[in-house]
């Protein structure tokens, strides 16, 4: 296991930014949001930092803060920029790192490359959140398949929301892939649950990937 992992998801509003803040916390992490669009006075790094409350991790700076709360290909045209995936690289650090995308696998960087052309930039394995919806065990599946084509190693499938055994069951059976962890639907979503729940993943994380 490489010093990270990159957190992705099946769709956006999946749950990405809390299952980030859990590993942060757990691991006592340093955290990097590459490309975040819109919402500049709320950033993910932001949520992730109150949320996680780490002291003596490092909340790295974007590479790119974008205007508009769009896929970022979008955002960078209205800001009159274009994304290079080459011009991307890993903050320093000693510590073990976090680093969130955009959306799904297959969101638009620019014309030509996506969030899993980044990933294999970065080189890094992935942990990919998935929740229950119609349509969801499809998306799940295909987001699996995409990083297997691409020869991207799978940190850990983590189910985020409402226990559903059969979804859940169906895409282990169907991917061949054990889900790391399943964090349940949270009624409020503040620093006490997160540190919660990063204590119950705490010991399965440090045994897998550290």
């Amino acid at each position: 296991m490489k010093k990270g992992v990159f957190v992705s998801g099946i769709g956006t509003e999946i749950g990405k930014t809390l299952v980030s803040a859990i590993l942060t916390k757990a691991l006592e992490a340093d955290y990097w949001k590459p490309v975040q669009s819109g919402d500049l006075h709320h950033t993910d790094s932001m949520k992730v930092m109150h949320l996680s409350q780490v002291k003596t991790a490092r909340f790295h700076p974007e590479a790119f803060r974008l205007e508009t709360p769009a896929s970022p290909h979008y955002s960078a045209a209205i800001d009159k920029i274009k994304i290079d995936v080459n011009a991307f690289s890993l903050p320093e650090t000693d510590n073990f790192l976090i680093v969130e995308g955009a959306g799904g696998l297959l969101v638009p960087l620019n014309e030509e490359n996506t969030i899993l052309d980044l990933i294999e930039h970065l080189k890094l394995p992935v942990v990919l959140v998935s929740q229950h919806y119609l349509g969801s065990i499809n998306h799940t599946l295909l987001s699996l398949n995409c990083l297997q084509q691409r020869g991207i190693p799978l940190a850990g499938l983590i189910f985020n929301g409402p226990s559903t055994p059969s979804t859940s069951t169906i895409i282990e059976q169907m991917s061949g892939q054990k889900a790391l962890f399943h964090l349940p639907q949270l009624t409020e979503v503040n620093p006490d649950q997160v540190q919660y729940w990063a204590e119950q993943i705490a010991p399965v994380l440090k045994e897998r990937w550290l």
